[in-house]
């Protein structure tokens, strides 16, 4: 009795490892990367406003009183409202350590997305008259940035290919059908990569300058692959 449970044993682990080993399909796994340099056509501008005293009310009404400029000067700049926005609010009492006394310190945060690049230096020397205290970076985007995705999605998914076919070209096979894609791009906010000087002094006094140096922005798609080999 003893002997034919073994047996039995034994061949049920034999078919399990025979189905195993039949479900199991010859394949190759690679990664692809796809990407896209673009000339950048929009940047996103991030003001500051900054004021400091010993009265919290009156901290506040000195912010309110720029920050109301500021918006006074993106409007007359026909800049849309969907195009401007306040990100960060804040009002809090700080200790400062050298003069060993309290006070308060009001910030406010509003950033501009200006979606017409020529206009970056009259903004920028219009903007320093409304008493704004910092000007916090630009970030320069594409307004065709779903277009650009796709296109690297497609050139990663190429890339990926190419790599299996020339793992296989010295092997007596065939890479077939995708079994399995996984996406592995992670979202991020493009940088600017700074292709050249763009930047231009003037020669005289009428002429026009360039302050900005505008770049490229790279588009970046990664993805894995697996393909059955035949």
């Amino acid at each position: 009795m003893k002997n034919l449970v073994v047996t039995l044993l034994m061949l049920v682990s034999v078919m399990i490892y025979a189905q195993d080993q039949k479900q199991q399909v010859p394949q190759i796994n690679v990664s692809g990367e796809g990407k896209i340099k673009v000339t950048p056509d929009q940047g996103i501008i991030s003001l500051g406003v900054e004021n400091t005293g010993k009265d919290a009310a009156e901290v506040k009404k000195a912010n309110d009183i720029i920050i109301e400029k500021i918006l006074k000067f993106i409007k007359q700049n026909n800049i849309p409202q969907s195009d401007f926005q306040t990100t960060n609010v804040s009002l809090y009492k700080n200790y400062d350590y050298e003069k060993k006394k309290y006070n308060y310190v009001a910030n406010q945060t509003i950033t501009v997305t200006l979606k017409d690049l020529k206009k970056y230096d009259g903004f920028m020397m219009g903007i320093t008259d409304t008493g704004v205290t910092n000007i916090n970076g630009v970030e320069f985007k594409s307004s065709k940035m779903e277009i650009y995705e796709a296109e690297a999605r497609k050139k990663a998914m190429l890339n990926a290919k190419q790599k299996a076919l020339d793992y296989v070209s010295v092997l007596s096979q065939k890479v077939g059908k995708a079994i399995l894609i996984t996406d592995n791009s992670q979202a991020y906010y493009p940088q600017p990569m700074f292709k050249g000087a763009m930047r231009v002094e003037a020669m005289d006094a009428g002429a026009p300058r360039e302050t900005l140096a505008i770049g490229e922005i790279e588009i970046i798609s990664n993805v894995q692959v697996a393909f059955v080999l035949e």
